[in-house]
């Protein structure tokens, strides 16, 4: 039979319908898209509260709820609805959610999902009727109908915003490639990406790992949360996620952290609590470095929907700028050795060998004079002379890196490769943890002057014919210098060896010489890291 006001009141519904759909897409802002499709369809029906909750696309489970009006009121003890909204809140499973909240005439809750093709985006919650009586199929009716139309205004507001986060991942890209016209240290372009990349991913914690000589993966940038602990943590790569994103070249997503063990197995206490991330290998040259990109738990954005594609896109730009940065270091770092090379070559070929010649004819005057004051006085010529040489030789030595303030890494190449000029060999140098960024300045010039002296103890004395430097960065900052040589002499005068254990103490660290006659030394340096 025809009823005159149900057909007006269907009308009028459809056309409340159509109008929120018009509204819904007036704006392409999720984030308050979502408030707008809860209010709207929370309008129709007359429903008191509502809450919208966003499921994981990857692993169905509920991420949290993202928009919501008048839950605290219905939550009132005394509200008869009660028990049923906690049972609601609390299941995470979203099937038996809209079990719970029931369906069918006079029922004081609806949900419904609001798909997108395929896959289920969320699920809407409405309420009690403000008029006090349940709901009718007509209004679930219509709550299915904006939960339709929402799933097709949200998959737009998705691409938009994909659209926009695309761009600035792009001009990202853009902006650390153009950091290359000019001159920039490794330091800075570890940090330019670390920075970048939390910028427009809105993430909360951004971490730059790159393999050490261990074949570990350290910390060597971080940006965003306080974790200052973390720099120079080093994480083996067995078993981590790190570790794997390295070995496989491929970007790992982690929808749920605590879900992971991997994660598990690398997070130590100065971590941040991330509740997801996405792990993207630097793919460049002869290493593979890794940036981890991660939110904190409860962090409510559209992180859900992050396409990993793009991000890789400018991690391997990334790796590509690490890769010339490098290479521009190893460039000004050959430059420094010509220039010490033919600096050196200078000095000894020239002035040395001249001086010398003088110190010789003096040598041969003194037999040619009868007076023995005169002789005195050429003998002492003779020896400043050697002295001279002497200083000259040991500033060749000595010669001070003209290298950037921070790529200690290549002063300690330098001072390496000076050595062997004078032993007849290079010593062994191996490299652990972020030595480049993480040593204080009022560290770096006296790790680098116990090195010299420690080389120069074994060039003057040890009679060594193997040499091994290791220089390590985590906790503490270490170095160890080893011989083959003639070891510990009793009553040796070991100034140099006092000049560095009072390095060491200035600066709160220890040192300590070790080894016997004929057995070679080892002279162990370390002081604390101060961040």
């Amino acid at each position: 039979m025809f009823m005159p006001g149900s057909a007006k009141v269907a009308s009028e519904r459809l056309r409340g319908v159509l109008e929120a759909v018009a509204t819904m897409s007036s704006d392409l802002s999720l984030e308050g898209l979502l408030d707008r499709i809860l209010r709207q369809a929370g309008d129709l029906v007359d429903a008191e509260s509502g809450f919208l909750d966003v499921l994981d696309r990857r692993s169905d489970r509920r991420i949290g709820t993202f928009a919501a009006y008048n839950v605290p009121g219905v939550v009132d003890q005394q509200h008869p609805g009660r028990q049923l909204l906690v049972d609601l809140l609390e299941q995470p499973d979203p099937r038996v959610r809209r079990g719970i909240a029931g369906k069918g005439e006079g029922s004081a809750f609806i949900g419904v999902p609001i798909r997108i093709h395929n896959f289920e985006f969320g699920n809407l919650y409405l309420i009690g009727k403000r008029s006090g009586h349940g709901f009718t199929h007509e209004d679930e009716e219509v709550a299915q109908a904006i939960a339709s139309a929402a799933g097709v205004v949200i998959e737009n507001a998705r691409l938009h915003e994909r659209g926009g986060r695309q761009r600035l991942w792009l001009e990202a890209a853009s902006e650390i490639t153009t950091s290359l016209l000019s001159p920039i240290s490794r330091h800075t372009a570890l940090q330019l990406v670390a920075d970048r990349a939390r910028l427009v991913s809105a993430a909360d914690f951004v971490a730059l790992l790159m393999p050490d000589t261990s074949d570990s993966l350290v910390v060597e940038a971080v940006s965003g949360r306080p974790a200052d602990g973390v720099l120079g943590e080093a994480i083996p790569p067995s078993g981590t996620l790190v570790g794997e994103a390295a070995r496989l070249g491929q970007t790992i997503v982690v929808p749920d952290t605590e879900l992971d063990p991997r994660y598990q197995r690398h997070k130590t206490p100065a971590w941040p609590d991330l509740g997801s991330l996405m792990v993207l290998p630097l793919r460049g040259g002869e290493e593979t470095g890794v940036l981890i990109v991660g939110w904190m738990k409860g962090h409510q954005t559209d992180r859900w929907e992050l396409d990993p594609v793009v991000p890789q896109g400018f991690a391997n730009q990334a790796a590509l700028v690490l890769q010339v940065a490098r290479a521009q270091e190893d460039q000004a770092r050959l430059a420094v050795f010509e220039d010490r090379d033919r600096i050196g070559r200078d000095l000894h070929d020239l002035v040395i060998q001249r001086l010398f010649g003088i110190g010789l004819m003096l040598d041969n005057t003194t037999k040619l004079i009868a007076e023995p004051a005169a002789v005195e006085r050429l003998s002492s010529a003779i020896d400043d002379i050697d002295q001279t040489i002497k200083d000259i030789r040991r500033t060749i030595f000595a010669l001070s890196s003209t290298t950037q303030a921070h790529d200690l890494r290549a002063e300690l190449e330098l001072v390496v490769h000076d050595a062997a000029k004078l032993l007849g060999f290079t010593p062994h140098l191996t490299l652990s943890g972020p030595v480049d960024s993480m040593v204080p300045d009022d560290v770096r010039d006296p790790l680098l002057a116990v090195l010299r002296e420690a080389l120069s103890n074994i060039v003057r004395h040890a009679r060594a014919s193997r040499v091994s430097v290791e220089v390590g960065v985590g906790h503490d900052i270490c170095l160890e210098v080893r011989d083959d040589g003639r070891g510990l002499r009793p009553g040796s005068p070991g100034n140099g060896l006092r000049n560095i254990r009072e390095r060491a103490e200035l600066l709160g660290g220890t040192c300590t010489v070790t080894g016997e006659a004929d057995q070679g030394t080892t002279v162990s340096w370390t002081v604390p890291r101060r961040s």
